[in-house]
């Protein structure tokens, strides 16, 4: 019996309908959906009238979980893993599993989709030729000097924020690198997508007057 394939499948990040073909009959035919937030992703799968059989995966259960996954695949079971909105792995769940199937030589298969990381970057008008990809920054431990590293850096920066920490954020972005041109993207897809761009200090103004909803997007013109 061969062994099954593990897939990675990206999901819509709010519009339903950045959803490709191939996504929706991978998850149509595997034998099981590892998804980090079942209640989430049966939204999805119920648009699309996918019925396979979902299981939750997620950062906190991902040492129990996964040699039972291990053992599915090696019985020839394929599987997809999701996550909540958008490219598994980035910044999502799922390395762990990952790394743990090919150890065991599982094949890996990547189903390219939605991201916010590439959908926030190719809109912000700041370069993209080259750019670093943060994630979410440390919230206490080696935030600065995390900070300090990535204010050296020449390429445009891309870190993922919650909307209540966002005038931090950018109040820790101008003490370690200046009043730089910034892209604020939240909501991306969706029907109140909103790009707000300036300088750190006007985006920062701004928001100091007003509330936002929504995972937000923060790109910062790298160090000249």
């Amino acid at each position: 019996m061969s062994a099954g394939k593990l897939y990675i499948v990206s999901t819509p990040i709010g519009n339903l309908g950045d959803f490709t073909f191939r996504a929706v009959e991978t998850l149509k035919t595997v034998s099981l959906v590892a998804a980090e937030d079942t209640r989430v992703s049966g939204v999805l799968l119920k648009h699309y009238e996918i019925q396979t059989s979902m299981f939750s995966y997620h950062d906190h259960n991902k040492e129990h979980a996964t040699p039972g996954l291990l053992r599915k695949l090696e019985h020839g079971d394929d599987i997809a893993l999701i996550t909540d909105a958008g490219t598994p792995l980035v910044s999502d769940p799922g390395f762990y599993l990952v790394r743990a199937a090919i150890a065991e030589g599982i094949e890996i298969i990547p189903i390219p989709g939605a991201s916010a990381m590439l959908a926030g970057l190719v809109a912000a008008g700041l370069p993209s030729d080259r750019f670093t990809f943060e994630g979410f920054l440390p919230r206490k431990k080696g935030r600065q000097t995390r900070l300090k590293f990535l204010a050296e850096d020449p390429r445009t920066l891309i870190i993922y924020e919650s909307p209540h920490r966002i005038v931090k954020t950018l109040r820790d972005l101008a003490e370690h690198m200046g009043d730089r041109p910034v892209v604020i993207a939240r909501e991306i897809t969706k029907r109140y997508e909103e790009f707000i761009r300036g300088s750190i200090s006007d985006v920062r103004e701004q928001l100091d007057t007003r509330s936002i909803k929504g995972e937000v997007v923060i790109m910062v013109g790298g160090n000249k």
